[in-house]
């Protein structure tokens, strides 16, 4: 852990505020408050939505108390993830609408200076890790302290605080400071190459978090965490009132889920499959198009992390998925096979299958499809594949979550991903709040497409089923 002072040691400090105006970005307009404490240094805050007249009951904001570092913030120096994580903490600030980033400086190298610091970065390459160097250098493991912080808080009139950060020792010396934590949002960026011992030194010796131990099955019995990055990407999930329908694709760059002959193994990595069989478990039921089903011989089970299968729905209308199809005679998890009023069922099927016949040929409407499933107590639903059938959910307007996973490379031609309708005007163009993060190789983008308008209302008939296979080659 990093050697925090103790409550008795904790300096009590002042600060000054020196100038308040704006500072625009590509992640948002911020007001930027610039404060100097008693020891000379200066320090901004970048903040919106805060006012000093906030009431007591008002949602707490969320903060990122971000500690200089000239190399990784304005240098781009992949030797940490400093200038990512401050990139990513004014996106998530920006998005949230109210919240700050507090910009401390004086941080450099945990407290040491930036000469010290480039010092410990000869040690480094000599084979120390970071907690070893400071100390092999005669500074401690982190030399940081918070009360600058708390005192900047204190003027903005913030004292309640949803705190954005991996470290659970800034939440130690924040709440010694008489800052109330309610909650810390983990700010974990991917690993590189060059940065990846310093990442692990991080998470080892200083208690920094990847996965918080046991978040996954606070999640699955519908308990958000307070802190994780499993609680960051799917909390909202799980929360009362939170989205019903989700949908999930992968695709290439250039938009496609599989070749022209439907090769499709595999476009995206195992760390989107894993991605994948979390929403899984997190959801009621999978919906997924006959032919995606047909072409994978699809399970739609979770194996890759642990949680409970969902009820497996096939839209079927034109009858393609066969009778030896292994969700009708697996009966891992129970299976609804809507088909339509023409297509010749079996006599005898496995107990797990629930036959529903659709009342016309043709179309089953997105809507329509939904409202059975909430009769059957299947209130959410994750939409899977293929590239039609999730394109004519979300542009019918239904999807409150997109998360569509995009892998470094071009298929040229072949089976196409998430298509919605077109726009003349780049300013008609959907442009719904998003959130990223890596996966491996791949992007996750996450599209919160609550209260969006339908894009297309468009039945999802025949052509919606066919000639579609899934993104990873399986619907896994």
């Amino acid at each position: 852990m990093s050697q925090e002072p103790t409550p008795q040691e904790l300096p009590v400090t002042t600060v000054q505020r020196l100038a308040d105006t704006s500072l625009p970005t590509r992640h948002g307009t911020f007001r930027m408050t610039a404060y100097r404490d008693g020891t000379g240094e200066e320090h901004l805050v970048l903040s919106v939505g805060i006012t000093e007249t906030d009431p007591p009951t008002a949602t707490p904001p969320l903060v990122r108390v971000h500690s200089e570092c000239l190399t990784g913030d304005a240098l781009g120096s992949r030797r940490c993830d400093c200038g990512e994580q401050l990139q990513h903490a004014l996106h998530l600030v920006a998005r949230e609408g109210c919240g700050a980033l507090v910009y401390v400086r004086g941080h450099e190298g945990r407290g040491i200076g930036l000469v010290e610091k480039l010092r410990a970065y000869a040690l480094q390459d000599a084979g120390l890790d970071t907690v070893d160097a400071n100390l092999e250098l005669g500074h401690p493991a982190d030399a940081r302290t918070y009360d600058q912080t708390a005192a900047m808080l204190a003027d903005l009139g913030v004292h309640r605080i949803r705190l954005l950060s991996s470290n659970p020792a800034k939440e130690e010396a924040l709440t010694a400071l008489g800052v109330e934590v309610v909650a810390r949002q983990a700010l974990i960026m991917p690993a590189r190459p060059e940065n990846e011992h310093y990442l692990r030194t991080k998470r080892d010796r200083m208690g920094h978090d990847r996965v918080a131990a046991g978040e996954w099955h606070l999640l699955l019995a519908g308990t958000v965490p307070t802190a994780g990055v499993l609680a960051e990407r799917y909390g909202d999930l799980v929360r009362p009132g939170g989205p019903a329908v989700v949908a999930q694709l992968g695709q290439s760059l250039d938009g496609f889920i599989a070749s022209r002959t439907g090769d499709a193994r595999f476009v995206t990595g195992e760390e989107d499959r894993e991605h994948l069989h979390r929403l899984r478990a997190l959801v009621d039921a999978v919906v997924v198009g006959a032919t995606t089903a047909a072409a994978d011989d699809a399970r739609l089970t979770v194996r890759a992390v642990a949680g409970p299968h969902p009820v497996r729905v096939v839209l079927d209308p034109r009858g393609v998925l066969p009778a030896d199809a292994t969700m009708l005679v697996d009966g891992t998890a129970p299976t609804v096979w809507v088909v339509g009023p023409s297509v010749p069922v079996p006599e005898h099927l496995a107990p797990h299958v629930e036959v529903v016949v659709w009342p016309e040929e043709g179309a089953m409407e997105p809507v329509a499809v939904l409202a059975l499933l909430r009769d059957r107590g299947l209130g959410r639903v994750l939409v899977e594949g293929g590239g039609r059938l999730v394109s004519a959910f979300v542009r019918a307007g239904v999807v409150d979550r997109l998360y569509l996973t995009t892998a470094p490379l071009l298929i040229g031609d072949g089976v196409p991903g998430l298509r919605v309708a077109g726009a003349d005007r780049l300013d008609d163009a959907l442009r719904p709040p998003v959130r990223r993060w890596v996966l491996g190789e791949d992007v996750v983008t996450e599209f919160d497409l609550t209260g969006a308008e339908p894009v297309l209302l468009r039945s999802v008939g025949q052509d919606e089923q066919v000639d579609v296979v899934d993104p990873r080659g399986e619907t896994a």
